[in-house]
């Protein structure tokens, strides 16, 4: 199905300058294809808000989740991939209206799916959690009593899921919804997916991340989301990336 085009806005100012959008190698959200085109949920989203802003060609930055929030702050992307909403984010960046709310869920190995029911479970067992550098998981790691130096951090998703086979470590924090489209792409019956209980971790918003220097693009953005979010189109697309109804 194709994203409507939605009623058009006013245009963007020549001061806005190329629209660049920073995302992650992160099913079902986005990830590249095999032309180098980004692909996903995040992405077609992305791409009929812009359309609905009379942009119909923007530039997509492959990157890593470290350099999301400092490419922002440095001007090399306009905007990224949408990521959990925080107080210490907002100093740094402008955050769309949300556009899903998710869960936190744990990768394990299958023989571990059993006894790593969660953080707190984690901790009590005194095993190693894996976390996506500068992704919240961490502190949420920490606030259920995970030792810090039971907590390590690598680059992207791809390690975080090495560490976790090769037992480097027992879970890896993530939302569960980065889990299951990880196993969906590359199916692997020696791990499991562990929902990490609500009163551990409740499901948080995420949104899109603009640089502080473009207030008035994203006051547009947003307008666009609000007629797309929750429509027709939005529903099928969001459900074609098996996403449950109530976490957008």
């Amino acid at each position: 199905m194709r994203a409507p085009e939605g009623r058009e806005l006013n245009a963007v100012t020549a001061a806005d300058g190329p629209i660049v959008f920073a995302y992650l190698d992160e099913p079902p959200f986005c990830w590249p294809a095999a032309n180098g085109a980004a692909q996903g949920c995040d992405v077609e989203l992305v791409t009929a808000a812009l359309r609905a802003l009379g942009i119909t060609a923007f530039e997509q930055r492959l990157t890593t989740f470290a350099e999301l929030l400092p490419g922002l702050a440095n001007g090399r992307w306009t905007l990224t991939t949408p990521l959990f909403v925080t107080a210490e984010r907002r100093r740094l960046v402008d955050f769309s209206r949300p556009v899903w709310a998710l869960a936190d869920g744990l990768l394990v190995r299958v023989g571990d799916r059993a006894r790593l029911t969660g953080y707190r479970a984690v901790a009590a067992a005194g095993a190693r959690l894996v976390v996506v550098g500068g992704q919240v998981q961490e502190q949420a790691g920490l606030a259920a009593g995970i030792a810090p130096e039971r907590i390590f951090s690598v680059a992207t998703q791809e390690d975080a899921v090495a560490a976790v086979k090769n037992r480097r470590a027992d879970a890896y924090a993530s939302v569960a919804m980065a889990h299951r489209g990880y196993l969906a792409r590359q199916p692997d019956a020696e791990l499991a997916i562990v929902s990490v209980p609500a009163s551990e971790s409740a499901p948080a918003a995420g949104a899109f991340a603009f640089g502080k220097q473009h207030p008035a693009l994203r006051e547009r953005f947003d307008a666009a989301l609000t007629d797309l979010i929750g429509n027709d189109w939005h529903r099928a697309m969001m459900a074609r990336h098996r996403f449950p109804a109530g976490e957008y």
